[in-house]
Protein backbone atom coordinates (compact mmCIF):
# COMPACT_ATOMS: atom_id res chain seq x y z
CA UNK A 1 0.00 0.00 0.00
CA UNK A 2 1.02 3.60 -0.49
CA UNK A 3 -0.25 6.83 1.00
CA UNK A 4 0.51 10.52 1.00
CA UNK A 5 0.20 12.54 4.18
CA UNK A 6 1.16 15.83 5.78
CA UNK A 7 3.64 15.38 8.61
CA UNK A 8 5.39 17.70 11.03
CA UNK A 9 8.44 19.17 9.39
CA UNK A 10 11.71 17.46 10.21
CA UNK A 11 15.27 17.36 9.02
CA UNK A 12 18.01 14.78 9.59
CA UNK A 13 20.44 15.95 12.23
CA UNK A 14 24.16 15.39 11.85
CA UNK A 15 25.32 12.18 13.68
CA UNK A 16 21.84 11.56 15.12
CA UNK A 17 21.73 8.10 13.56
CA UNK A 18 25.20 7.34 14.93
CA UNK A 19 23.98 8.26 18.42
CA UNK A 20 21.03 5.86 18.16
CA UNK A 21 23.36 3.03 17.23
CA UNK A 22 25.54 3.39 20.34
CA UNK A 23 22.92 4.37 22.95
CA UNK A 24 22.68 2.01 25.95
CA UNK A 25 19.96 1.76 28.64
CA UNK A 26 22.39 1.72 31.56
CA UNK A 27 24.18 4.96 30.71
CA UNK A 28 22.10 6.82 33.25
CA UNK A 29 20.68 4.56 36.00
CA UNK A 30 18.42 7.40 37.13
CA UNK A 31 16.76 7.56 33.69
CA UNK A 32 13.83 5.20 34.21
CA UNK A 33 12.19 6.15 30.93
CA UNK A 34 14.98 4.63 28.83
CA UNK A 35 14.83 1.32 30.75
CA UNK A 36 11.04 1.11 30.38
CA UNK A 37 11.27 1.82 26.66
CA UNK A 38 14.00 -0.80 26.24
CA UNK A 39 11.96 -3.50 27.96
CA UNK A 40 8.84 -2.74 25.92
CA UNK A 41 10.66 -2.43 22.60
CA UNK A 42 12.74 -5.60 22.91
CA UNK A 43 10.16 -7.56 24.97
CA UNK A 44 12.62 -8.36 27.76
CA UNK A 45 13.29 -7.47 31.42
CA UNK A 46 16.35 -6.43 33.32
CA UNK A 47 17.69 -8.84 36.02
CA UNK A 48 16.30 -6.82 38.93
CA UNK A 49 12.77 -7.27 37.50
CA UNK A 50 13.18 -10.80 36.14
CA UNK A 51 9.83 -12.41 35.39
CA UNK A 52 8.85 -15.78 34.09
CA UNK A 53 8.43 -16.38 30.36
CA UNK A 54 10.50 -13.33 29.50
CA UNK A 55 13.99 -12.94 28.23
CA UNK A 56 16.66 -11.03 30.05
CA UNK A 57 17.71 -7.65 28.63
CA UNK A 58 21.45 -7.55 28.09
CA UNK A 59 21.61 -3.86 27.20
CA UNK A 60 23.52 -4.71 24.04
CA UNK A 61 20.43 -4.89 21.86
CA UNK A 62 20.51 -2.71 18.71
CA UNK A 63 17.77 -0.17 18.06
CA UNK A 64 18.34 -0.51 14.33
CA UNK A 65 17.10 -4.08 14.55
CA UNK A 66 13.63 -3.01 15.68
CA UNK A 67 10.84 -2.98 13.07
CA UNK A 68 10.08 0.35 11.57
CA UNK A 69 6.58 0.56 13.05
CA UNK A 70 8.07 0.26 16.58
CA UNK A 71 11.01 2.58 16.22
CA UNK A 72 12.26 4.80 13.40
CA UNK A 73 15.98 5.38 13.11
CA UNK A 74 15.43 8.61 11.21
CA UNK A 75 14.61 11.96 12.75
CA UNK A 76 10.82 12.16 13.06
CA UNK A 77 8.83 15.35 13.13
CA UNK A 78 8.17 15.04 16.87
CA UNK A 79 11.84 14.48 17.65
CA UNK A 80 12.85 17.42 15.49
CA UNK A 81 10.29 19.62 17.25
CA UNK A 82 11.64 18.58 20.68
CA UNK A 83 15.16 19.28 19.48
CA UNK A 84 14.16 22.79 18.42
CA UNK A 85 12.12 23.33 21.58
CA UNK A 86 15.15 22.63 23.78
CA UNK A 87 17.18 25.25 21.93
CA UNK A 88 14.28 27.72 22.01
CA UNK A 89 14.05 27.44 25.78
CA UNK A 90 17.82 27.81 26.04
CA UNK A 91 17.76 30.98 23.95
CA UNK A 92 14.84 32.33 25.98
CA UNK A 93 16.68 31.69 29.24
CA UNK A 94 19.75 33.41 27.83
CA UNK A 95 17.60 36.41 26.81
CA UNK A 96 16.09 36.58 30.32
CA UNK A 97 19.51 36.33 31.95
CA UNK A 98 20.90 39.09 29.71
CA UNK A 99 17.89 41.31 30.40
CA UNK A 100 17.99 40.91 34.18
CA UNK A 101 21.78 41.21 34.34
CA UNK A 102 21.49 44.71 32.87
CA UNK A 103 18.80 45.72 35.37
CA UNK A 104 19.92 43.94 38.56
CA UNK A 105 20.82 46.00 41.61
CA UNK A 106 24.38 45.77 43.01
CA UNK A 107 26.19 42.45 42.87
CA UNK A 108 23.23 40.33 43.78
CA UNK A 109 23.38 37.14 41.70
CA UNK A 110 20.47 36.34 39.44
CA UNK A 111 19.04 32.83 40.03
CA UNK A 112 17.50 31.14 36.93
CA UNK A 113 15.89 28.47 39.11
CA UNK A 114 13.52 31.09 40.48
CA UNK A 115 11.79 31.44 37.08
CA UNK A 116 8.18 30.45 36.50
CA UNK A 117 7.26 28.89 33.09
CA UNK A 118 4.91 31.75 32.15
CA UNK A 119 7.79 34.21 32.48
CA UNK A 120 9.37 32.81 29.27
CA UNK A 121 6.38 33.77 27.08
CA UNK A 122 7.41 37.39 26.59
CA UNK A 123 10.94 36.44 25.51
CA UNK A 124 9.81 33.60 23.21
CA UNK A 125 8.20 36.16 20.89
CA UNK A 126 11.56 37.62 19.90
CA UNK A 127 13.47 34.34 19.49
CA UNK A 128 15.27 34.08 16.14
CA UNK A 129 18.22 31.77 15.48
CA UNK A 130 19.56 29.14 13.11
CA UNK A 131 19.65 25.59 14.47
CA UNK A 132 22.44 23.11 13.87
CA UNK A 133 21.02 22.25 10.44
CA UNK A 134 21.00 25.88 9.33
CA UNK A 135 17.20 26.29 9.45
CA UNK A 136 15.78 29.48 10.92
CA UNK A 137 13.72 29.01 14.08
CA UNK A 138 11.27 31.82 14.97
CA UNK A 139 7.70 32.52 16.06
CA UNK A 140 4.91 34.33 14.20
CA UNK A 141 2.64 37.03 15.62
CA UNK A 142 0.41 34.30 17.16
CA UNK A 143 3.43 32.83 18.99
CA UNK A 144 3.33 29.77 16.77
CA UNK A 145 6.58 28.20 15.63
CA UNK A 146 7.15 28.69 11.93
CA UNK A 147 8.01 25.66 9.86
CA UNK A 148 5.12 24.32 7.83
CA UNK A 149 4.66 20.65 6.98
CA UNK A 150 6.39 17.93 5.00
CA UNK A 151 4.52 15.97 2.34
CA UNK A 152 5.42 12.36 2.98
CA UNK A 153 4.94 9.33 0.77
CA UNK A 154 4.52 6.26 3.03
CA UNK A 155 5.27 2.95 1.34
CA UNK A 156 4.31 -0.25 3.19
CA UNK A 157 5.61 -3.72 2.38
CA UNK A 158 4.04 -7.16 2.85
CA UNK A 159 6.28 -7.89 5.90
CA UNK A 160 4.64 -4.91 7.67
CA UNK A 161 7.73 -2.78 7.28
CA UNK A 162 7.37 0.66 5.76
CA UNK A 163 9.37 3.48 4.30
CA UNK A 164 8.60 7.18 4.63
CA UNK A 165 9.95 9.42 1.89
CA UNK A 166 9.62 13.19 1.68
CA UNK A 167 8.19 14.24 -1.66
CA UNK A 168 7.34 17.88 -1.00
CA UNK A 169 6.84 20.74 1.41
CA UNK A 170 4.11 23.14 2.51
CA UNK A 171 5.44 26.41 3.92
CA UNK A 172 3.08 29.42 4.12
CA UNK A 173 6.04 31.70 4.90
CA UNK A 174 7.95 30.78 1.73
CA UNK A 175 8.30 33.00 -1.32
CA UNK A 176 5.44 33.25 -3.79
CA UNK A 177 5.24 30.14 -5.90
CA UNK A 178 7.15 28.06 -3.33
CA UNK A 179 4.50 27.79 -0.60
CA UNK A 180 3.42 24.38 -1.95
CA UNK A 181 6.05 22.20 -3.60
CA UNK A 182 5.57 18.55 -4.54
CA UNK A 183 7.87 16.34 -6.63
CA UNK A 184 5.50 14.08 -8.54
CA UNK A 185 8.31 11.99 -10.02
CA UNK A 186 9.37 10.85 -6.51
CA UNK A 187 5.93 9.52 -5.54
CA UNK A 188 5.43 5.74 -5.51
CA UNK A 189 1.78 4.89 -6.20
CA UNK A 190 -0.14 1.73 -5.52
CA UNK A 191 -0.61 -0.41 -8.59
CA UNK A 192 -4.35 0.21 -8.47
CA UNK A 193 -3.84 3.86 -9.38
CA UNK A 194 -2.16 2.95 -12.68
CA UNK A 195 0.32 5.75 -12.01
CA UNK A 196 -2.48 8.34 -12.28
CA UNK A 197 -2.45 10.95 -9.55
CA UNK A 198 -5.70 10.72 -7.54
CA UNK A 199 -7.72 13.89 -7.09
CA UNK A 200 -8.32 15.19 -3.58
CA UNK A 201 -11.14 17.36 -4.94
CA UNK A 202 -14.89 16.99 -5.15
CA UNK A 203 -14.96 18.37 -8.71
CA UNK A 204 -12.94 18.46 -11.90
CA UNK A 205 -10.22 21.03 -12.58
CA UNK A 206 -11.07 24.46 -13.98
CA UNK A 207 -9.36 24.59 -17.36
CA UNK A 208 -7.73 27.67 -18.93
CA UNK A 209 -10.28 30.28 -19.90
CA UNK A 210 -12.09 29.83 -16.59
CA UNK A 211 -11.61 30.84 -12.97
CA UNK A 212 -12.51 29.13 -9.72
CA UNK A 213 -15.79 30.13 -8.09
CA UNK A 214 -16.52 29.06 -4.52
CA UNK A 215 -19.65 27.00 -3.95
CA UNK A 216 -21.67 28.28 -1.04
CA UNK A 217 -22.46 25.62 1.56
CA UNK A 218 -19.94 23.14 0.11
CA UNK A 219 -16.60 21.98 1.50
CA UNK A 220 -13.66 24.35 1.19
CA UNK A 221 -12.07 22.21 -1.52
CA UNK A 222 -15.20 22.28 -3.69
CA UNK A 223 -15.56 24.98 -6.28
CA UNK A 224 -17.24 25.72 -9.58
CA UNK A 225 -15.80 27.12 -12.79
CA UNK A 226 -16.84 30.48 -14.24
CA UNK A 227 -15.75 31.79 -17.67
CA UNK A 228 -13.32 34.70 -17.57
CA UNK A 229 -14.94 38.15 -17.89
CA UNK A 230 -14.69 39.98 -21.19
CA UNK A 231 -11.14 41.18 -21.84
CA UNK A 232 -9.50 38.79 -19.34
CA UNK A 233 -7.83 35.36 -19.66
CA UNK A 234 -6.53 32.47 -17.59
CA UNK A 235 -3.75 30.29 -18.97
CA UNK A 236 -3.46 27.63 -16.25
CA UNK A 237 -5.70 25.11 -14.54
CA UNK A 238 -7.51 26.12 -11.36
CA UNK A 239 -6.64 29.80 -11.40
CA UNK A 240 -8.36 31.81 -8.65
CA UNK A 241 -8.70 34.91 -10.81
CA UNK A 242 -8.43 35.79 -14.48
CA UNK A 243 -6.14 38.62 -15.50
CA UNK A 244 -6.04 41.25 -18.24
CA UNK A 245 -3.67 41.11 -21.19
CA UNK A 246 -1.03 43.84 -21.62
CA UNK A 247 -2.21 46.97 -23.43
CA UNK A 248 -0.64 45.87 -26.72
CA UNK A 249 -2.41 42.48 -26.66
CA UNK A 250 -5.96 41.11 -26.57
CA UNK A 251 -7.51 37.76 -25.49
CA UNK A 252 -8.07 35.01 -28.02
CA UNK A 253 -11.51 33.54 -28.61
CA UNK A 254 -11.16 30.91 -25.87
CA UNK A 255 -9.67 33.42 -23.40
CA UNK A 256 -6.65 31.20 -22.83
CA UNK A 257 -3.87 33.35 -24.30
CA UNK A 258 -3.02 36.89 -25.40
CA UNK A 259 -2.53 37.87 -29.05
CA UNK A 260 -0.53 40.85 -30.28
CA UNK A 261 -2.68 43.70 -31.61
CA UNK A 262 -2.06 44.93 -35.15
CA UNK A 263 -1.29 48.55 -35.99
CA UNK A 264 -4.00 50.24 -38.06
CA UNK A 265 -4.25 53.56 -39.88
CA UNK A 266 -5.73 54.84 -43.15
CA UNK A 267 -3.06 53.85 -45.68
CA UNK A 268 -2.68 54.36 -49.40
CA UNK A 269 -2.68 50.59 -49.96
CA UNK A 270 -6.17 49.71 -48.73
CA UNK A 271 -9.28 50.18 -50.91
CA UNK A 272 -10.66 53.08 -48.83
CA UNK A 273 -7.37 54.97 -48.96
CA UNK A 274 -6.94 54.31 -52.68
CA UNK A 275 -10.47 55.54 -53.39
CA UNK A 276 -10.06 58.78 -51.42
CA UNK A 277 -6.64 59.48 -52.93
CA UNK A 278 -8.00 58.85 -56.45
CA UNK A 279 -10.93 61.20 -55.90
CA UNK A 280 -8.63 63.89 -54.48
CA UNK A 281 -6.23 63.66 -57.44
CA UNK A 282 -9.12 63.61 -59.93
CA UNK A 283 -10.64 66.75 -58.43
CA UNK A 284 -7.19 68.35 -58.39
CA UNK A 285 -6.82 67.69 -62.13
CA UNK A 286 -10.34 69.00 -62.83
CA UNK A 287 -9.58 72.17 -60.87
CA UNK A 288 -6.30 72.58 -62.74
CA UNK A 289 -8.24 72.19 -66.01
CA UNK A 290 -10.75 74.86 -64.94
CA UNK A 291 -7.89 77.17 -63.95
CA UNK A 292 -6.32 76.59 -67.37
CA UNK A 293 -9.61 77.42 -69.10
CA UNK A 294 -9.98 80.67 -67.13
CA UNK A 295 -6.40 81.66 -67.87
CA UNK A 296 -6.89 80.91 -71.56
CA UNK A 297 -10.13 82.95 -71.73
CA UNK A 298 -8.97 85.57 -69.22
CA UNK A 299 -9.96 88.45 -71.54
CA UNK A 300 -13.54 87.32 -72.04
CA UNK A 301 -16.35 89.22 -70.26
CA UNK A 302 -17.48 86.33 -68.07
CA UNK A 303 -14.00 85.92 -66.61
CA UNK A 304 -13.42 89.65 -66.16
CA UNK A 305 -16.91 90.36 -64.79
CA UNK A 306 -16.35 89.09 -61.23
CA UNK A 307 -12.80 90.04 -60.36
CA UNK A 308 -10.45 87.85 -62.33
CA UNK A 309 -7.71 87.87 -59.64
CA UNK A 310 -10.14 86.62 -56.99
CA UNK A 311 -11.18 83.84 -59.35
CA UNK A 312 -7.58 82.74 -59.78
CA UNK A 313 -6.98 82.91 -56.02
CA UNK A 314 -10.07 80.81 -55.35
CA UNK A 315 -9.08 78.17 -57.91
CA UNK A 316 -5.51 77.95 -56.57
CA UNK A 317 -6.80 77.60 -53.00
CA UNK A 318 -9.16 74.81 -54.16
CA UNK A 319 -6.20 73.08 -55.81
CA UNK A 320 -4.38 73.18 -52.47
CA UNK A 321 -7.52 72.03 -50.62
CA UNK A 322 -7.65 68.84 -52.66
CA UNK A 323 -3.94 68.24 -52.12
CA UNK A 324 -4.18 68.93 -48.36
CA UNK A 325 -6.51 65.95 -48.01
CA UNK A 326 -3.58 63.68 -48.93
CA UNK A 327 -1.84 64.73 -45.69
CA UNK A 328 -4.46 62.70 -43.80
CA UNK A 329 -3.51 59.46 -45.60
CA UNK A 330 -0.63 57.20 -44.57
CA UNK A 331 0.93 56.48 -41.20
CA UNK A 332 0.85 59.55 -38.95
CA UNK A 333 4.25 61.10 -38.28
CA UNK A 334 5.36 64.12 -36.30
CA UNK A 335 5.53 66.29 -39.43
CA UNK A 336 2.22 65.16 -40.94
CA UNK A 337 0.41 65.62 -37.62
CA UNK A 338 1.76 69.17 -37.32
CA UNK A 339 0.73 70.06 -40.89
CA UNK A 340 -2.66 68.34 -41.24
CA UNK A 341 -5.17 70.55 -39.47
CA UNK A 342 -3.39 73.94 -39.69
CA UNK A 343 -2.77 73.53 -43.44
CA UNK A 344 -6.36 72.49 -44.06
CA UNK A 345 -7.71 75.33 -41.87
CA UNK A 346 -5.62 78.10 -43.45
CA UNK A 347 -6.19 76.99 -47.08
CA UNK A 348 -9.93 76.62 -46.56
CA UNK A 349 -10.07 80.02 -44.89
CA UNK A 350 -8.39 81.55 -47.96
CA UNK A 351 -10.93 79.82 -50.23
CA UNK A 352 -13.95 80.94 -48.22
CA UNK A 353 -12.47 84.45 -47.86
CA UNK A 354 -12.23 84.64 -51.65
CA UNK A 355 -15.89 83.62 -51.93
CA UNK A 356 -16.83 86.25 -49.32
CA UNK A 357 -14.82 88.90 -51.19
CA UNK A 358 -16.48 87.95 -54.51
CA UNK A 359 -19.91 88.26 -52.90
CA UNK A 360 -19.14 91.65 -51.38
CA UNK A 361 -17.78 92.75 -54.77
CA UNK A 362 -21.11 91.89 -56.43
CA UNK A 363 -23.07 93.87 -53.82
CA UNK A 364 -20.77 96.91 -53.98
CA UNK A 365 -20.74 96.85 -57.78
CA UNK A 366 -24.54 97.04 -57.88
CA UNK A 367 -24.66 99.82 -55.31
CA UNK A 368 -21.94 101.76 -57.13
CA UNK A 369 -24.02 101.87 -60.34
CA UNK A 370 -26.64 104.04 -58.70
CA UNK A 371 -26.32 107.76 -59.46
CA UNK A 372 -24.47 109.72 -56.81
CA UNK A 373 -23.45 106.59 -54.91
CA UNK A 374 -20.50 106.93 -52.54
CA UNK A 375 -19.76 103.22 -52.87
CA UNK A 376 -17.63 103.65 -55.97
CA UNK A 377 -14.56 104.44 -53.90
CA UNK A 378 -14.82 100.99 -52.24
CA UNK A 379 -14.98 99.06 -55.48
CA UNK A 380 -11.57 97.78 -56.51
CA UNK A 381 -8.80 95.32 -55.77
CA UNK A 382 -7.76 97.04 -52.55
CA UNK A 383 -10.97 96.08 -50.74
CA UNK A 384 -11.03 92.49 -51.99
CA UNK A 385 -7.38 91.97 -51.17
CA UNK A 386 -7.95 93.40 -47.68
CA UNK A 387 -10.86 91.02 -47.07
CA UNK A 388 -8.91 87.95 -48.19
CA UNK A 389 -5.79 88.95 -46.31
CA UNK A 390 -7.46 89.93 -43.02
CA UNK A 391 -9.78 86.90 -42.88
CA UNK A 392 -6.93 84.50 -43.68
CA UNK A 393 -4.62 86.25 -41.20
CA UNK A 394 -7.02 85.63 -38.32
CA UNK A 395 -7.08 81.90 -39.10
CA UNK A 396 -3.30 81.89 -39.43
CA UNK A 397 -2.97 83.48 -35.98
CA UNK A 398 -5.30 80.85 -34.47
CA UNK A 399 -3.24 78.03 -36.01
CA UNK A 400 0.04 79.62 -34.89
CA UNK A 401 -1.19 79.87 -31.30
CA UNK A 402 -2.30 76.25 -31.52
CA UNK A 403 1.10 75.05 -32.73
CA UNK A 404 2.95 77.10 -30.13
CA UNK A 405 0.86 76.10 -27.12
CA UNK A 406 -0.37 72.54 -27.65
CA UNK A 407 0.56 71.16 -31.09
CA UNK A 408 -0.78 67.88 -32.53
CA UNK A 409 1.42 64.80 -32.17
CA UNK A 410 1.40 61.09 -33.17
CA UNK A 411 -0.40 58.91 -30.66
CA UNK A 412 -1.44 55.29 -30.10
CA UNK A 413 -5.01 54.47 -29.13
CA UNK A 414 -4.96 50.99 -27.56
CA UNK A 415 -8.46 50.98 -26.07
CA UNK A 416 -11.00 51.96 -28.74
CA UNK A 417 -10.65 48.70 -30.73
CA UNK A 418 -10.22 45.25 -29.20
CA UNK A 419 -7.88 43.71 -31.77
CA UNK A 420 -6.11 46.78 -33.18
CA UNK A 421 -3.90 49.64 -32.06
CA UNK A 422 -4.99 52.85 -33.79
CA UNK A 423 -2.06 54.98 -34.96
CA UNK A 424 -3.50 58.48 -35.02
CA UNK A 425 -2.75 62.16 -34.64
CA UNK A 426 -3.68 63.51 -31.25
CA UNK A 427 -4.98 67.04 -31.84
CA UNK A 428 -3.21 68.27 -28.72
CA UNK A 429 -5.89 70.85 -27.95
CA UNK A 430 -9.42 69.89 -28.96
CA UNK A 431 -10.51 73.46 -28.18
CA UNK A 432 -8.12 74.92 -30.76
CA UNK A 433 -9.22 72.33 -33.33
CA UNK A 434 -12.84 73.39 -32.98
CA UNK A 435 -11.82 77.06 -32.99
CA UNK A 436 -10.29 76.51 -36.45
CA UNK A 437 -13.47 74.79 -37.69
CA UNK A 438 -15.69 77.36 -35.97
CA UNK A 439 -13.93 80.33 -37.56
CA UNK A 440 -14.15 78.67 -40.95
CA UNK A 441 -17.87 78.18 -40.31
CA UNK A 442 -18.33 81.86 -39.47
CA UNK A 443 -16.76 82.85 -42.78
CA UNK A 444 -19.01 80.42 -44.64
CA UNK A 445 -22.14 81.71 -42.90
CA UNK A 446 -21.16 85.33 -43.64
CA UNK A 447 -20.62 84.43 -47.31
CA UNK A 448 -23.96 82.63 -47.44
CA UNK A 449 -25.86 85.56 -45.94
CA UNK A 450 -24.22 88.09 -48.27
CA UNK A 451 -24.74 85.89 -51.34
CA UNK A 452 -28.36 85.16 -50.40
CA UNK A 453 -29.04 88.90 -50.10
CA UNK A 454 -27.45 89.61 -53.53
CA UNK A 455 -28.80 86.62 -55.44
CA UNK A 456 -31.52 88.61 -57.26
CA UNK A 457 -29.43 91.64 -58.26
CA UNK A 458 -29.71 92.28 -62.03
CA UNK A 459 -26.50 91.17 -63.69
CA UNK A 460 -25.88 88.75 -66.52
CA UNK A 461 -22.89 87.30 -64.76
CA UNK A 462 -24.10 87.66 -61.17
CA UNK A 463 -22.32 84.94 -59.17
CA UNK A 464 -24.37 85.49 -56.01
CA UNK A 465 -26.95 82.82 -56.81
CA UNK A 466 -24.20 80.25 -57.47
CA UNK A 467 -22.30 81.27 -54.34
CA UNK A 468 -25.53 80.87 -52.34
CA UNK A 469 -25.86 77.24 -53.45
CA UNK A 470 -22.17 76.55 -52.93
CA UNK A 471 -22.23 77.97 -49.36
CA UNK A 472 -25.44 76.06 -48.60
CA UNK A 473 -23.73 72.85 -49.70
CA UNK A 474 -20.52 73.82 -47.85
CA UNK A 475 -22.36 74.44 -44.55
CA UNK A 476 -24.43 71.25 -44.93
CA UNK A 477 -21.31 69.15 -45.39
CA UNK A 478 -19.55 70.55 -42.32
CA UNK A 479 -22.67 70.48 -40.13
CA UNK A 480 -23.04 66.76 -40.90
CA UNK A 481 -19.31 66.34 -40.34
CA UNK A 482 -19.45 66.84 -36.55
CA UNK A 483 -21.84 63.99 -35.61
CA UNK A 484 -20.19 61.66 -38.12
CA UNK A 485 -16.70 62.59 -36.87
CA UNK A 486 -17.59 62.12 -33.19
CA UNK A 487 -19.39 58.80 -33.75
CA UNK A 488 -16.45 57.07 -35.48
CA UNK A 489 -12.93 56.15 -34.47
CA UNK A 490 -9.61 55.20 -35.99
CA UNK A 491 -9.13 55.36 -39.73
CA UNK A 492 -12.85 55.90 -40.33
CA UNK A 493 -12.68 59.16 -38.38
CA UNK A 494 -9.89 60.27 -40.71
CA UNK A 495 -11.91 59.12 -43.73
CA UNK A 496 -14.87 61.26 -42.59
CA UNK A 497 -12.68 64.38 -42.47
CA UNK A 498 -11.12 63.66 -45.87
CA UNK A 499 -14.59 63.14 -47.37
CA UNK A 500 -15.79 66.45 -45.86
CA UNK A 501 -12.79 68.29 -47.31
CA UNK A 502 -13.32 66.80 -50.77
CA UNK A 503 -17.10 67.22 -50.76
CA UNK A 504 -17.08 70.86 -49.63
CA UNK A 505 -14.27 71.78 -52.03
CA UNK A 506 -15.99 70.00 -54.89
CA UNK A 507 -19.20 71.88 -53.98
CA UNK A 508 -17.42 75.22 -54.33
CA UNK A 509 -15.83 74.16 -57.60
CA UNK A 510 -19.03 72.79 -59.12
CA UNK A 511 -21.54 75.41 -58.01
CA UNK A 512 -19.40 78.46 -58.82
CA UNK A 513 -17.38 77.40 -61.86
CA UNK A 514 -19.47 74.76 -63.66
CA UNK A 515 -21.98 77.33 -65.06
CA UNK A 516 -19.14 79.59 -66.23
CA UNK A 517 -17.30 76.71 -67.91
CA UNK A 518 -20.57 75.73 -69.60
CA UNK A 519 -20.89 79.20 -71.11
CA UNK A 520 -17.19 79.49 -72.03
CA UNK A 521 -16.95 76.06 -73.70
CA UNK A 522 -20.46 75.21 -74.90
CA UNK A 523 -22.19 78.60 -75.26
CA UNK A 524 -19.46 80.99 -76.36
CA UNK A 525 -22.11 83.25 -78.03
CA UNK A 526 -23.20 84.31 -74.55
CA UNK A 527 -19.66 85.24 -73.57
CA UNK A 528 -19.44 88.65 -75.27
CA UNK A 529 -19.89 92.27 -74.38
CA UNK A 530 -22.89 92.79 -76.62
CA UNK A 531 -24.77 90.01 -74.84
CA UNK A 532 -23.86 91.49 -71.51
CA UNK A 533 -25.07 95.01 -72.50
CA UNK A 534 -28.25 93.63 -74.10
CA UNK A 535 -29.22 91.73 -70.99
CA UNK A 536 -28.52 94.70 -68.78
CA UNK A 537 -30.78 96.87 -70.94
Amino acid sequence: MCAISFTIHSKDLLKFNDFLQIIKPYWNPADGFLKDFWEQAFDCTFPDLLMQDTETCTGEEKLECLPGHLFEMGMTGHSYSIHNAVFVVAHALHAIYSFRSKHRAGDKRFQLQDLQPWQLHYFLQGILFNNSEGETVSFNEKRELRGGFDITNMITFPNKSFLQMKVGRVDPDALEGEAFVIHEDMIVWHRGFNEVIPLSLCNDHCHPGNQKKKKEGEKFCCYGCAPCPEGEISNQDDMNDCFRCPKAQYPNKNKTACIEKTMTFLSYEEPLGISLASVALSLFLITALVLGIFIKYRDTPIVKANNRDLTYSLLVSLLLCFLSSLLFLGEPSKVSCLLRQPTFGIIFSVAVSCVLAKTITVVLAFLATKPGSSMRKWVGKRLTNSIVFSCSLIQTIICTVWLMTCPPFPDLDMHSLTEEIIVQCNEGSVTMFYCVLGYMGLLAIASFIAAFAARKLPDSFNEAKFITFSMLLFCSVWLSFFPAYLSTSGKYMVAVEIFSILASSAGLLGCIFAPKCYIIILRPELNNREQLIRKKN
